[in-house]
């Protein structure tokens, strides 16, 4: 066998043939000389213990006098040295898979944690506010930019606007990479585009499909890397004003002015079905990987919570007014902000909220008769205690970032970045290396008033942190 050969300490370099078949006279009957047993008790002992023990023996001085081990004695050498060999590689190989098992062990702990909602990664303390200077603005639009997404990988980012393009900017440099034109009203059957308002979009979490919902009741399906329109859904009746994609999969949840939800496969191109018991437009949609989805009922003033499986959902109530935004921060809390001013913490099991905080952007108007800063958006770093609101308003535009309480029963400012026009849309990068807020002259609902001094475009908000490590609360 060829694999008894690996590494062979040589007895003798030179050795006659006639001499490995020479026997000595005094045989053991065994077919080997006591020549050669007497050579084998010399190589089990140390050289230093030979010397010790005869040391007026005289070394051979002719290696051709030495005969060498026997044929069968050579394999079974052979083979204990190749089975020792073997059984380092096992062990090495078993130290690695150990290791690697550790690894494995904590990475399913954690996703264990993360479904149940438990895993809450404590980076807010270590937050400080950015430098003004090193705030990013990205132009391009001609209107109000009213969504956003970040792609998994965080080097992209694609914006949506009521001018109805997309447009797709290299996070790093801010280079504008690509643009998806819109198109003017009764163009719908010959433009490969949206015609009008785009209010939503969603991005899978593998960045393989991007999805954007218009007011003209559609929602169209592109390939994010070549910007290249794939699908076109067609079933809402009215606008489309929410979409998620649940994660690790491609099914699509989108919600509507027309007060129901649409669940779609995107790999099929198919409808799936569709939820009702909103009793207004919806406003608000988001998802993480269990199988359900968060909606806010703008004017019926509930947040819902839809088990697709389960085909029910759990109603919550705590605004005063219309809830126009939320988000998820793991698979059992959310944050809500609404036009009465406040921000909201929830948990699915109780149907108030955990903590509120109201006038969240503070007041304006006259001694008396002061209203609350509209809270237009809302974002969460997901699985941490960090969270982030958008106000609207001519003075007092900002976003806001929060330090969520243990358990979440409280939210403590952290810092603002000024910010003027409506603060449409926030998202995290996934790593929460920035923050990014989508911002216009007009809320993206709607034309109730605008501010002119505003700039419609892309503020990018570096997050910069005092220490590299996270905390983990289980």
């Amino acid at each position: 066998m060829s694999s008894f050969f690996i590494k062979k300490r040589v007895i003798s370099a030179a050795v006659n043939k006639g001499d490995l078949k020479r026997k000595s006279n005094a045989d053991d009957g065994k077919g080997r000389s006591k020549k050669f047993n007497k050579r084998a008790d010399e190589e089990i002992s140390s050289d230093s213990e030979n010397e010790r023990a005869e040391p007026s023996r005289k070394q051979p001085d002719n290696e051709d006098d030495e005969i060498e081990e026997t044929p069968q004695e050579k394999k079974l050498r052979l083979a204990k040295l190749y089975l020792d060999q073997l059984r380092e590689e096992e062990d090495k190989k078993a130290e690695e898979e150990s290791f690697e098992a550790d690894l494995i062990a904590g990475r399913l702990q954690d996703d264990l944690l993360e479904q149940k909602g438990k895993l809450q990664r404590l980076i807010a303390k270590d937050l400080i506010a950015p430098d003004p200077e090193e705030v990013r603005l990205l132009r391009g639009h001609k209107l109000s930019v009213t969504c956003l997404v970040i792609t998994p990988d965080e080097k992209y980012i694609f914006s949506a606007s009521k001018d109805c393009s997309i447009i797709k900017w290299e996070a790093e440099s801010g280079k504008k990479m690509h643009r998806i034109a819109g198109g003017r009203k009764g163009t719908e059957e010959r433009h490969v585009g949206h015609t009008a308002h785009v209010l939503c979009m969603a991005i899978s979490s593998d960045g393989k499909y991007l999805a954007s919902g218009d007011m003209n009741k559609l929602i169209m399906i592109w390939d994010p890397v070549t910007c290249k329109h794939v699908y076109k859904f067609l079933g809402h009746r009215g606008a489309v004003s929410g979409l998620a994609f649940r994660r690790g999969t491609h099914t699509l949840y989108s919600a509507s002015h027309d007060r129901s939800i649409k669940v779609w496969s995107v790999d099929e191109n198919a409808y799936v079905e569709t939820l009702f018991g909103h009793q207004d437009m919806i406003t608000g949609l988001d998802c993480l990987s269990r199988e359900r989805c968060v909606t806010a009922g703008g004017r019926d003033r509930t947040v819902r919570v839809w088990k697709i499986a389960e085909e029910s959902q759990l109603v919550f109530h705590g605004h005063e007014g219309s809830i126009d935004c939320v988000q998820l921060i793991n698979e059992e809390h959310m944050v809500t902000g609404g036009d009465d001013g406040s921000i909201s913490i929830w948990t699915v099991n109780k149907k108030k909220p955990v903590s509120t905080v109201k006038k969240a952007h503070g007041s304006h108007g006259n001694t008396g008769l002061e209203q609350p800063y509209w809270v237009s958006s809302v974002a969460a770093l997901h699985n941490s205690d960090t969270v982030a609101s958008g106000a609207s308003g001519s003075h007092n535009s900002a976003v806001q970032l929060w330090k969520c309480g243990q358990g979440f029963r409280g939210l403590e400012p952290l810092f603002s970045i000024p910010v003027t026009g409506f603060v449409n849309s926030l998202k995290f990068s996934n790593s929460g290396k920035f923050l990014v807020a989508g911002v216009g002259q007009e809320h993206r609902l709607g034309r109730w008033w605008r501010i002119k001094e505003a700039k419609n475009g892309l503020y990018i908000i570096p997050l910069k942190r005092q220490a590299k490590e996270q905390e983990v609360v289980q």
